[in-house]
């Protein structure tokens, strides 16, 4: 029985990614061969050769892309006995338990999130809605990559819309901490950014220990806004929704993830893949 987890990534995969990673037809007649190729060091080779960073996905999609950096990550990994974690900007420091990482990144599912994590902030989403105020109709902004935008919406959208709000603020704290913590670390949320976005996830500038760094309130509210996604579901969990809640379980792991491919594949090209900043 065919691994659907290995659908999904067929799902996602064009017939330019097949022929990349060896055989179209074979492998979508035989859909669990995928997950094998990816991890290759030669699809590696193939996809991430030198002299590809200013023709961003020419060889192979952003999903593809991506899989093949987390999937070679889950590979070294298993030969690491220690990790470089982010502590500051431009500071790692060795920490020995590369098994944990290794642990939770051995999972297909956790895999597939991440990777279909990267690849949705190669198209982000903007634009602006229109909101009755005590003062008549004002137009607000909104932008995937800015947190407080983001978490303004929440005022605005129907209550059925507001888990998938969440689950995006989620998204973006996990992505902004793993793929570019030194640029969140260095450009502050300000003041009545900070508060706004604390409030969003149920809490208060009053509550002792919430620095003002980028990062620590993002790695404080990234899991407390996928929480809250999951909470505001009604019915049964979707299994985008089950991954959520293990995100939300996991996030500091994820987070650590994200900064251990980063740092091993993406460094060079995270400008032309994402547009989210630099360091």
């Amino acid at each position: 029985m065919t691994d659907p987890t290995a659908l999904t990534y067929l799902e996602h995969l064009t017939d330019s990614d097949l022929a990349l990673l060896g055989e179209t037809g074979p492998l979508r007649r035989q859909p669990d061969r995928i997950l094998e190729r990816l991890a290759r060091r030669e699809t590696y080779e193939a996809g991430f050769r030198p002299g590809g960073a200013d023709e961003p996905f020419l060889r192979a999609s952003p999903f593809l892309t991506f899989a093949v950096a987390v999937h070679r990550a889950a590979e070294e990994l298993g030969a690491s006995t220690f990790t470089r974690e982010w502590v500051a900007p431009r500071q790692r420091v060795p920490v020995f338990d590369a098994h944990v990482l290794r642990d939770f990144v051995g999972d297909p599912l956790r895999r597939l999130f991440l990777v279909e994590l990267l690849a949705s902030y190669t198209h982000v989403a903007s634009g602006s809605v229109w909101v009755q105020t005590a003062r008549g109709w004002r137009r607000r902004r909104f932008s995937e990559l800015d947190p407080v935008r983001l978490a303004s919406l929440l005022e605005v959208v129907d209550e059925r819309d507001r888990p998938g709000v969440y689950r995006r603020l989620g998204d973006l704290a996990l992505f902004l901490t793993g793929v570019f913590p030194d640029h969140t670390a260095l450009h502050g949320l300000g003041g009545v950014g900070r508060s706004r976005l604390l409030r969003s996830g149920g809490l208060t500038d009053a509550e002792p220990g919430r620095e003002a760094g980028g990062v620590s309130v993002l790695e404080l509210l990234g899991p407390r806004w996928y929480r809250m996604a999951v909470r505001q579901v009604r019915g049964p969990l979707t299994g985008t929704m089950r991954a959520t809640a293990d995100m939300a379980a996991h996030f500091p792991d994820a987070r650590r993830i994200l900064n251990f491919v980063t740092d091993r594949f993406l460094f060079p090209f995270r400008s032309h893949w994402f547009g989210a900043g630099g360091d």
